[in-house]
């Protein structure tokens, strides 16, 4: 049986995180974890939440036991590199590369338990509504679309013009204005 885990996008090179990856490679989850601690790199804590990450995985999904597991495989991928510039002598600018790393681990069983299948999720709805609580709601809905409805009736009425010219010409549906920039500009007295 495999387990995998993966993380993405990862801060540092991939030339530094192969230095580490190299090591737990092939090697106990235990004793794995163990080398992690005493190694001085910035990957070693990356590296160290992904086998923790693959045993939970492990443990959690498939009901496996936590001492039965190695790394089967482990390798480092070149992410996404971030282009940065640095301003240097006479005007010039450099570029500087900001590297990312992919990272996958599979996880195998020192002595196969036989082929299992995942477990299957149970989802359950977080508040189970009564039926008096659900009547309220749906009271409460229908009002509002009634005063919804109500609001644009409202504003689908044609009033007259508030300057008294009542001849058809002037008249505007509720809620548009008729006093924009435009008739702004060419009220104005020159002089």
């Amino acid at each position: 049986m495999e387990v995998k885990a993966s993380v993405k996008n990862v801060r540092i090179s991939p030339r530094k995180a192969r230095l580490v990856v190299d090591v737990v490679r092939g090697a106990k989850v235990d004793d794995a974890l163990n080398q992690l601690k005493f190694m001085n790199k910035k990957a070693t804590e990356v590296v160290a939440k992904l086998i923790k990450s693959g045993i939970a995985n492990a443990v959690n999904t498939y009901e496996l036991n936590e001492t039965n597991l190695f790394v089967k495989e482990i390798k480092v991928d070149e992410g996404v590199t971030m282009k940065r510039w640095m301003p240097r002598a006479r005007g010039r600018a450099t570029p500087i590369r900001k590297r990312t790393s992919h990272i996958n681990l599979i996880l195998g069983e020192l002595v196969d338990s036989g082929a299992k299948e995942a477990k299957k999720q149970t989802i359950e709805a977080p508040i189970s509504l009564g039926a008096k609580a659900k009547e309220e709601g749906d009271a409460k809905l229908k009002t509002k679309k009634e005063k919804d409805k109500k609001n644009t009736e409202e504003k689908g009425k044609k009033i007259v013009d508030p300057r008294g010219e009542g001849k058809g010409k002037n008249t505007k549906i509720e809620g548009t204005s008729t006093k924009g920039f435009g008739s702004k500009v060419f009220r104005r007295k020159s002089g």
